[in-house]
């Protein structure tokens, strides 16, 4: 039905009708418009940074849990086992350093605390059989097991001769025979690269140290590795190229070595001996050193009868160098020998004592005697002076 303009009907309609303010353009678009203008920016990027800060942090700490079980548990496998030694008053902390120095684990402070977390670790000395890069847990679990071998300190001091090596290692481990180390050292089966031809005899080269000798060891291995411990710390002071600069072979540097040792009762006197002994041989004159006399003889037996005795060890009879070492050498006695002390200058005082024409070639040292009784010593270039020193030695009731 069509309403009229001029009809009561719509009059009626028209005046009842409520006025909504939705129903005016004007109003509504300025509500809509006003309402588009909200911003809802600041809350979407809060959102995402809280999301991205999340996210970051679970990456982080992922990257941190693989790190951490990758130095618990390195990829790939574990190399063959080799042997570790556990010393004594070893801790944790000292440990977990030498593991990872010697390539066993990979982080030294993951394992102290891997190992603290796992309630400690009480360790035994002894030998074990360790893999490099093993999961931490298989170490820690062999190290916390009694060790198949133990061992004992043993202490060899420089200047000892095979023989009184051999008493030391019996009185601390007797289940190894004096006997056995003397034969082992003795009968050629163990050589060394300086060792010359005909000469079975081990004295002089086995390096004196404190050894971690195991109760599965025998003598002829002890010797072994105090045989390959000499030949490095030759190495180490080439003695070869230096000794052939002092006119000797390796086995001639190791010979004059044990002369000094068993002479020298001061440090500072070890490169002045050093430089007498190679002054004398050089020039042919006896040597007269007086430990060479003593060198496998009864050592209560009289200065005078042993000076007597024909061996080639006496080296009052004989010039020259003696045919072996006399006792095992320790690294001070053979750098002095390396690196012998200087001959007094040819204008110093104590050449002057000597005719002019002879200063320059002739002015060495050649002679010294006990001085005080710290063991000290006076050198002297002329015989002269050295009656003199000794002289003063007798005096002072030190010979």
């Amino acid at each position: 039905m069509v309403l009229k303009l001029d009809d009561p009907r719509e009059k009626r309609v028209a005046s009842e009708w409520k006025h909504d303010p939705w129903d005016d353009p004007d109003v509504t678009d300025a509500i809509v418009i006003e309402r588009a203008r909200k911003n809802r920016w600041p809350f979407k990027w809060l959102a995402y940074a809280l999301l991205a800060i999340g996210t970051v942090s679970v990456l982080a700490a992922g990257s941190v849990g693989w790190w951490y079980l990758q130095q618990i548990n390195p990829s790939g496998d574990p190399e063959a086992a080799v042997n570790f030694t556990v010393d004594e008053g070893e801790t944790v902390d000292s440990l977990s350093v030498r593991l990872q120095n010697e390539g066993f684990v990979t982080n030294a402070r993951v394992f102290r605390w891997y190992v603290e977390r796992q309630g400690g670790l009480e360790l035994t000395p002894g030998y074990y059989r360790l893999r490099p890069r093993d999961h931490m847990g298989n170490l820690m679990q062999v190290l916390s097991t009694p060790p198949e071998q133990t061992y004992t300190s043993v202490t060899f001091p420089e200047g000892f001769t095979v023989d009184r090596m051999a008493q030391r290692l019996s009185e601390r481990m007797p289940r190894l025979l004096m006997s056995d180390f003397i034969a082992a050292a003795d009968d050629g089966s163990i050589r060394s690269e300086w060792q010359p031809e005909g000469v079975t005899s081990l004295e002089g080269l086995l390096f004196p140290d404190t050894y971690q000798v195991s109760n599965g060891e025998t003598p002829a291995q002890v010797i072994e590795r105090m045989v390959a411990l000499m030949e490095r710390v030759g190495r180490q002071e080439d003695i070869v190229v230096k000794g052939y600069e002092q006119a000797l072979q390796a086995y001639q540097v190791l010979i004059v070595a044990s002369m000094v040792e068993r002479e020298a009762k001061v440090d500072e006197d070890r490169a002045m001996i050093a430089r007498v002994i190679l002054n004398r041989f050089r020039i042919g004159m006896p040597l007269q050193i007086d430990a060479t006399l003593y060198y496998q003889q009864d050592q209560t037996r009289p200065f005078s009868e042993l000076k007597a005795l024909d061996t080639p060890y006496n080296t009052y009879l004989y010039a020259g160098l003696p045919p072996t070492p006399i006792a095992n050498p320790g690294r001070a006695s053979i750098q002095a020998v390396l690196n012998p002390a200087p001959n007094p200058p040819e204008g110093g005082a104590e050449c002057q004592q000597l005719p002019e024409e002879v200063r320059k070639d002739q002015c060495m040292w050649l002679y010294y005697v006990l001085a005080d009784e710290e063991g000290g010593h006076a050198f002297a270039v002329t015989l002269a002076e050295h009656e003199a020193n000794v002289q003063k030695a007798l005096e002072a009731g030190l010979l």
